[in-house]
């Protein structure tokens, strides 16, 4: 008996890491293309590489850069985004028991362009999620330096009035990820939908979601509307606000310290 539950906790804790693979090779290639573009993008619209006159720029530029960021790296990391996916949808007993298997199975049964299923829909999700990520913590990130000029005679906590320390920094991207995320998140819902469509799983885990069960975006979220109220546009809220806000706190505070890093280095 403690053998079988042992071996019941350790599938379970595998359960934790289902599509962990796919996961970071799409997020390396995904942080990589969506920061270097969103750089050149707010490099051309300030007239200036310096972070302190991107810092100024508006909201709606912010938004803008960080939008056409966004489906650059959609586009450039997409299909690791479906396999993750699929690997962490697929419950047990697995239908996949590897990424290499997932993605045979795709290209033979869907062909290439199933790598790409869903990619409308995430694209619509991206557009206000990249903007809002970017526009809001630009938009934090100067409400914290002109609180940081109202202590002044306190400066030498944070070096100047207008650096603002990794904590600081990493409240920005808790904030900015956290509404980011709570706007966003029925558009998420509706993509990840169209990436399952056709997936075996244990009923347990939830209805099937047939292949062309959704026409389109709209038919998508009217249907789940009809079938699962509202409360269907929301499912997974909690964790996925959980997960998403200190990873894009995580991930500015690095990008900004490496940034600063290869500056020094650089120049």
């Amino acid at each position: 008996m403690k053998l079988l539950n042992l071996h019941g906790l350790l599938l379970a804790d595998q359960g934790f890491w289902r599509g962990n693979v796919p996961a970071l090779l799409m997020v390396m290639p995904y942080n990589a293309i969506q920061f270097t573009v969103q750089h050149k993008l707010k490099t051309f619209a300030a007239g200036s590489s310096k972070t302190e006159d991107h810092i100024r720029l508006s909201p709606y530029l912010s938004f803008v850069s960080g939008s056409l960021a966004g489906c650059a790296a959609t586009v450039g990391s997409y299909p690791f985004d479906l396999l993750r996916t699929i690997l962490a949808s697929q419950g047990e007993p697995k239908v996949y028991p590897n990424m290499k298997s997932a993605l045979v199975d795709i290209v033979r049964t869907r062909g290439f362009r199933g790598l790409y299923a869903g990619l409308l829909p995430t694209l619509v999700e991206i557009v206000p999620y990249a903007g809002l990520h970017f526009s809001t913590y630009d938009t934090f990130k100067r409400w914290t330096m002109v609180w940081n000029r109202n202590r002044v005679s306190n400066s030498s906590l944070f070096g100047t009035e207008d650096e603002l320390s990794s904590f600081q920094q990493f409240l920005c991207g808790l904030m900015a990820g956290t509404c980011a995320k709570l706007v966003c998140h029925p558009l998420d819902v509706v993509k990840k939908r169209f990436q399952i469509e056709g997936l075996q799983r244990h009923p347990r885990y939830g209805t099937r979601v047939e292949h062309h069960a959704y026409r389109n975006m709209i038919h998508a979220v009217r249907q789940i509307l009809q079938l699962e109220g509202w409360a269907g546009l929301y499912k997974g809220i909690v964790p996925s606000t959980v997960k998403a806000a200190p990873a894009t706190a995580i991930t500015f505070v690095a990008y900004e310290y490496t940034s600063v890093w290869l500056k020094s280095t650089l120049t």
